[in-house]
């Protein structure tokens, strides 16, 4: 089975728009499959690829071009420098989950197998969707379910859980899954489902706050005309990246100069949001809901 197979592969490295002697970053290097077909592209060229699951590291590419960096990409600037580089020429991110995660029972990704709730990334890190399930005071599940999942009657999914943790510990997936079965709407289950998980997912691997870390960073570490490329699959990651490629930081301020004139960062190369194809979608399904935006540094 393929570790992941990746998602808009041919349009998000082809808007790096790739100089062979460049340097250059995939912060989410997985499989590798992006790592890989950028790799094609480059002669003396340096490309760094992060990735904090353990699991990637054992697909770390064996290249003179390659440098396999085991971290969180929020952690950009400082390896950077650690390796003797202050600027590259691209940055790319495929943000979100791998299929290889969801289709390892054990990791607690995945609501089709039963297993313990873990859903860390980082399998070193503290917090868990155990913790979050059975920890977390009502207000934060509340926030959570309804920013990271987009779910609508989250009063009452709060209130089960909250109500089921008092009689005992939910420690599984499908004791997770069973306490909110009453919740399920009819011929939405799976859709219900995924969007709690995502929501726990992204609450434990703190994904919006490492995004905009990371984006915090790129204005410093990209040369001037380099390119990023990341493609988001849940409308806040893609607001932020939106937002920060309009006005060059993740609250979308736009800054004006003493004369009033806009002082523009980044310029979008797509004005729209590129979208997977539906001969892409029919191979690989997790690819439907991504969006690719890539923007120059001016």
């Amino acid at each position: 089975m393929e570790y992941h197979l990746p998602v808009l592969l041919k349009e998000s490295v082809e808007g790096l728009n790739i100089n062979p002697n460049g340097v250059y970053v995939d912060l989410t290097f997985g499989g590798g499959g992006h790592s890989r077909e950028i790799l094609k592209k480059l002669d003396t060229g340096i490309l760094l690829g992060f990735d904090q699951d353990a699991d990637a590291k054992k697909n770390a590419i064996e290249s003179e071009n390659f440098i396999f960096v085991h971290s969180n990409f929020k952690y950009l600037k400082n390896y950077l420098k650690y390796y003797g580089y202050t600027k590259v020429d691209g940055i790319l991110a495929d943000l979100g989950i791998s299929s290889h995660h969801i289709n390892m029972p054990e990791r607690g990704f995945s609501f089709r197998f039963d297993a313990p709730l873990d859903m860390r990334m980082n399998q070193k890190a503290r917090i868990s969707a155990q913790n979050v399930i059975n920890d977390y005071p009502e207000e934060k599940l509340y926030k959570i379910f309804r920013e990271y999942g987009e779910l609508e009657s989250v009063g009452k999914i709060v209130k089960t859980i909250v109500s089921e943790r008092q009689k005992t510990q939910i420690s599984t997936t499908f004791q997770l899954v069973d306490v909110l079965n009453h919740l399920l709407p009819r011929n939405k289950e799976h859709k219900f489902l995924a969007q709690i998980f995502q929501a726990i997912r992204i609450e434990v691997n703190s994904e919006i706050t490492v995004l905009k870390e990371m984006l915090e960073q790129v204005g410093d570490v990209l040369n001037t005309n380099g390119r990023l490329s990341i493609i988001s699959y849940h409308s806040l990651e893609d607001k932020l990246v939106k937002n920060f490629i309009k006005s060059g930081n993740i609250n979308g301020e736009i800054e004006k100069d003493y004369f009033g004139n806009i002082t523009k960062i980044f310029e979008p190369i797509n004005k729209k949001i590129i979208a997977p194809s539906d001969e892409e979608i029919s191979v690989n399904n997790r690819a439907r809901s991504g969006k690719l935006r890539i923007a120059k540094k001016l």
